[in-house]
């Protein structure tokens, strides 16, 4: 009985396959004949000399097409997708970094502080384990560092080699160093000083300007260094300014070369340029790190004079401005300081001239605003008004809280932080776009002169 069985399970099989088989010529045959249907209907109907009005030999053809279930049609050839440019590539990396970045470091990333803000310490001159405790905690956007943390070239540059090994996001390394009586590293013995803005205004040749940024610019970084609060773009044009010395001189056709050249000096060397002080601070005599100092100019002198220099050295690829604690009434309508003036800020520089980098306050410990606002208040008002960095609150983990709960409470949008990040890791990030190839100079018919 089992072996009759297995006799009918195999007869099955083979009856199967038999039918499977006879299908598929069946199939077959019926293609053939359709294929061949198609190309005897066309022959017939294309014939010369023959009557395209049979009536029959149309109807044959018509039924053949009739029959067919789908008609395939070629395939459209995919459009080729446009290679990003560098600039583009640079934005995709910063937006990434931002994207996993804790609200708490995304916050802390809009402060530029002194180290002993961070650490504790009176006066920082090595970088050890408070302060890689202190930017673990406080993953601040930069440290800025004065005379007193400079020792010596092998102390300063260790204490800036490891400060930067500690940190997990990419840092800021400023200094103030103008040229003049403004020079952190120079006043310490570790470089020689620069001539003042005034004193190479007056060569009346831009390109000195030039020379200064290259020289000060290859000190500062063989040091460390990658960002410079110079060159000053005010004017001092008032009898007893408070930029006599500092600045390149008093009209804005001449001051302007002078910012540019300065500018790309630092750059070439590795160096991010801050001009500063927006609007410009030279026309009055008062001292903003003393208290409130206002100026009578006009909307429309600023727009004349001051304006024509930050335009220029916009126009000549500005990273970064620092906006001044002056109060001018004339662009604010009050005397609120100019680093927490939305009318400044965002509606004249950022809107009016066009500036797209970071946009980064004055001290903020200084007497204009501190005598004021409280380290918190003044931080958030310097974020609404459109700042991207805030540089030295008088008490920055007040300023930092203060910033965290505006985001948490919806004063301040985590957006607005993100802009401000793009901004500055843009800056950050730079050296990872890829330099453009030099053009091949074209041969002439003389050959080389």
């Amino acid at each position: 009985m089992q072996h009759s069985y297995q006799e009918k399970r195999e007869e099955r099989r083979r009856r199967r396959q038999r039918n499977q088989l006879a299908a598929y010529l069946t199939l077959a045959v019926v293609i053939g004949l359709a294929a061949a249907g198609v190309v005897l209907g066309v022959r017939y109907l294309t014939r010369p000399g023959e009557d395209r009005s049979d009536e029959e030999g149309r109807n044959q053809v018509e039924e053949i097409f009739a029959t067919e279930q789908t008609i395939t049609m070629p395939e459209e050839t995919a459009e080729p997708v446009p290679e990003m440019t560098e600039e583009e590539k640079l934005d995709e990396i910063v937006a990434a970094g931002i994207a996993v970045m804790p609200l708490e470091d995304k916050v802390a990333g809009l402060f530029l502080v002194e180290p002993e803000a961070i650490t504790g310490v009176s006066a920082a001159i090595r970088a050890g384990e408070s302060t890689q405790e202190a930017l673990a905690r406080y993953a601040v956007g930069g440290l800025v560092y004065f005379t007193k943390n400079m020792r010596s070239k092998e102390q300063l540059t260790e204490m800036i080699s490891n400060t930067k090994r500690y940190s997990k996001y990419p840092l800021f390394f400023a200094v103030d160093e103008e040229g003049g009586k403004v020079n952190r590293v120079a006043a310490s013995g570790l470089a020689q000083k620069a001539e003042s803005a005034e004193a190479i205004g007056q060569t009346a040749e831009p390109q000195n300007a030039y020379q200064a940024g290259l020289t000060i610019g290859a000190y500062l970084s063989e040091l460390g260094f990658n960002l410079d609060f110079a060159p000053v773009a005010d004017l001092a044009n008032v009898e007893g300014s408070v930029m006599d010395g500092r600045a390149y001189g008093s009209e804005a056709a001449a001051v302007a070369p002078f910012v540019a050249a300065m500018m790309n000096g630092l750059r070439e060397q590795g160096v991010t340029a801050c001009l500063k002080h927006f609007p410009g601070i030279g026309s009055t005599g008062a001292d903003t790190h003393e208290g409130l100092s206002v100026t009578q100019r006009t909307a429309e002198e600023f727009r004349a004079e001051e304006f024509t220099v930050f335009r220029t050295g916009i126009d000549a690829g500005a990273d970064m401005i620092m906006v001044g604690h002056l109060a001018a009434p004339a662009l604010t309508g009050d005397n609120t300081p100019c680093s927490l003036s939305p009318a400044v800020v965002t509606d004249l520089l950022r809107k009016e001239l066009g500036f797209e980098g970071v946009i980064i306050t004055d001290a903020m410990n200084m007497g204009a605003v501190s005598a004021y606002y409280e380290s918190g208040e003044a931080a958030i008002l310097a974020l609404k008004a459109g700042c991207d960095m805030i540089l030295m609150p008088e008490d920055f983990e007040r300023a930092y809280s203060a910033v965290l709960q505006a985001v948490a409470d919806q004063t301040i949008s985590e957006e607005r932080i993100n802009d401000s990040l793009q901004r500055i890791y843009r800056i950050k990030y730079a050296d990872r776009l890829e330099p453009e190839e030099p053009e091949e100079p074209e041969e002439t018919a003389g050959g080389a002169e």
